[in-house]
């Protein structure tokens, strides 16, 4: 699959939104927001990053529509004036053109099913993670005909700042995030073989993931290891890069459904590097429905090798 244009496309809007999230943390994250529990330092971050990366795509590719997670409906307001300025700053860009750029990220695929090929953006994932100082993504996928054809994502905070890439058939690799180019050194997910030996990768937030069926599951695997927990799709660059052999994001409430930009570029990277991810029922997950994925779906994500085992274990808490 030749996508080379639409992969240095992405790295290079990935890496210059990863820039602008860390300088906004660098900037705006300080002591007495977090104790004030202020939010506005990563919904400036979040805003600012799509600006960047749907201007970006815009540039190269004006006929793919974005399934993006923000709109700028909020930011408009009168009262956002501040907020919106600081957006356009961080983006280095007029507030119009930050505001054009962000909205362009507003496509539903539900609403015009002849639409085969888009992309979905994250700008950022695990926004609690990034108000702490710990791990967030950027992650950016290409879907076409229901199926992820490539993902990138860009983690500032894991070891020392990587990007993964991944292209249906052709690999997943690992760049530096300061580096430029697509080339990187190639990922493969850890070799062992048994659930006993597996580390379990899962989220931070128990609202996020049930960490009670976590443990359960944990139980009747014979995982014994401390869980791995970190914030944002870098689990799925872990598991890619040999660092856990399982993670799960379990349906926290009936219905609830994954929303398309918090996994699509996460799971080519996982299966790129040889693992496997597959719903908590050991199905496919389909990107073509729409902003979402099928109801209670859920993710499995393990190396490989035991995860009939790991859905099975699954299915058994899952029923109660």
């Amino acid at each position: 699959m030749n996508l080379q244009k639409e992969l240095e496309t992405a790295v290079a809007a990935v890496r210059a939104a990863s820039v602008v999230c860390v300088a906004v943390q660098r900037d705006l994250v300080t002591a007495e927001t977090l104790e004030k529990k202020d939010k506005s330092p990563v919904t400036v971050a979040d805003y600012a990053s799509q600006a960047v990366i749907c201007a970006a795509l815009a540039e190269v590719f004006p006929g793919d529509p974005v399934v993006g997670e923000e709109g700028s409906g909020e930011l408009r307001e009168d009262a956002n004036a501040a907020l919106r300025a600081s957006v356009a700053k961080h983006a280095q860009m007029s507030e119009d053109a930050a505001l054009t750029a962000i909205d362009r990220g507003a496509f539903d695929p539900a609403n015009d099913p002849s639409v085969k090929r888009y992309w979905t953006l994250d700008p950022i994932d695990g926004t609690k993670g990034f108000l702490r100082g710990e791990q967030y993504a950027v992650a950016l996928a290409l879907i076409e005909d229901g199926e992820v054809t490539l993902g990138v994502l860009g983690c500032p905070n894991l070891e020392g700042g990587v990007v993964m890439t991944a292209v249906k058939g052709g690999g997943a690799k690992r760049l530096s995030l300061k580096g430029d180019g697509v080339d990187g050194e190639t990922v493969s997910v850890s070799p062992v073989a048994t659930s006993a030996e597996a580390k379990l990768c899962e989220s931070v937030e128990s609202g996020h993931s049930d960490h009670g069926a976590s443990s359960q599951i944990a139980d009747k695997l014979g995982i014994t290891a401390e869980p791995f927990r970190i914030d944002s799709q870098c689990k799925y660059a872990a598991v890619a890069m040999g660092k856990a052999e399982v993670y799960l994001r379990l349906p926290t409430k009936p219905g609830y459904r994954e929303k398309i930009w918090d996994h699509a570029a996460g799971k080519l990277v996982v299966e790129e590097a040889g693992g496997t991810v597959t719903d908590v029922h050991g199905k496919r997950h389909d990107f073509g429905q729409g902003r979402t994925l099928a109801p209670d779906g859920g993710v499995v994500c393990t190396n490989g090798p035991f995860h009939a085992a790991v859905v099975e274990a699954v299915s058994g808490v899952l029923a109660g």
